[in-house]
């Protein structure tokens, strides 16, 4: 009887534990999935070959750690493993008491070009058990990557040509809605330039870096500026003569340091002695930077 006893304690304690996956750390109406958080990514390779990481969850934690194959999907992947980057993690393990962890790649600065856009596509291989076939999509997922350049404000000064929807829509004295513009670094203010006669002749307009997150570098407009007055771009005054822009309360500004270009969103606006009296529109701007060189040839073609 003893002997017996000691049994079906020994199955009561044995159900216990294969259940506490199932218990203790149930949080998905006690089914468990295994699959990517996300289907697509994207992500920057800095000059020390940052690791960029994809995330595997789990619906349920387990009192046990769960491996995992990462492998890698030739259909719809142009970057090639061992130059472009390195899948640090062919196998992937959730942690007993976990709900997630990390497939790590490693970007291979030097071999990207500075106009790549790359892209992985990384498929999880479980148990058919655990793969949520409703949600087949996410046993894979696509990390896509691209180059950022170290941050040096030396390489945003010099000339740019700037292409601008302001000229394009409002030339006033303007023959093209392109133009060649001289930028100087700002003497008092970091990581500012001075756009000299930018949008119109005779109004400089100044403008910021922010390189801060290289996933996220943004062009500031940092006060409320004059960019023209109104009689020889409208022809008529609206307001006070200003013609005055702004960062755009709509559209992100941002950059590219290894391209050398940068977006510039612009509301633009009339005011009387600083009452608003309207909008005259948010536009879209690209400044190009070029070498003395292309700016000499530039001028002689007449831009």
């Amino acid at each position: 009887m003893k002997r017996i006893l000691s049994i079906l304690s020994a199955a009561v304690l044995m159900l216990t534990l294969l259940a506490s996956c199932h218990e203790e750390y149930t949080t998905y109406s006690d089914a468990e999935y295994v699959m990517f958080a996300d289907t697509l990514s994207t992500n920057v390779v800095t000059a020390d070959d940052q690791v960029f990481e994809v995330t595997v969850a789990s619906t349920v934690a387990c009192d046990y750690d769960r491996t995992f194959g990462i492998e890698i999907v030739d259909k719809g992947t142009n970057a090639i493993e061992g130059k472009h980057y390195t899948l640090l993690t062919p196998k992937v393990t959730i942690p007993a008491g976990k709900l997630a962890a990390e497939v790590s790649l490693r970007g291979h600065y030097d071999n990207i070009a500075d106009t790549d856009s790359l892209g992985v596509v990384l498929r999880l291989i479980a148990p058919e058990g655990v793969q949520w076939n409703l949600y087949e999509a996410w046993n894979t997922h696509k990390a896509t990557f691209y180059k950022s350049c170290p941050w040096d404000i030396n390489n945003f000064t010099g000339w740019c040509v700037l292409s601008s929807m302001l000229i394009y829509n409002y030339p006033g004295t303007n023959t093209a809605f392109q133009k060649l513009v001289k930028v100087d670094l700002h003497p008092t203010l970091e990581n500012h330039v001075i756009l000299r006669n930018a949008f119109y002749d005779g109004y400089d307009v100044v403008i910021g870096f922010d390189a801060s997150d290289p996933a996220e570098p943004k062009v500031l407009m940092d006060t409320d500026q004059v960019l023209s007055d109104e009689g020889s771009v409208f022809g008529m005054f609206h307001g006070d003569d200003k013609i005055l822009g702004k960062e755009s309360p709509y559209n992100t500004s941002y950059f590219n340091a290894c391209q050398k270009y940068a977006v510039l969103w612009t509301y633009v606006y009339v005011e009387n002695v600083g009452t608003a009296v309207g909008a005259v529109g948010d536009f879209y701007n690209v400044m190009e930077w070029v070498t003395e060189e292309e700016a000499n040839r530039i001028q002689r073609e007449g831009l």
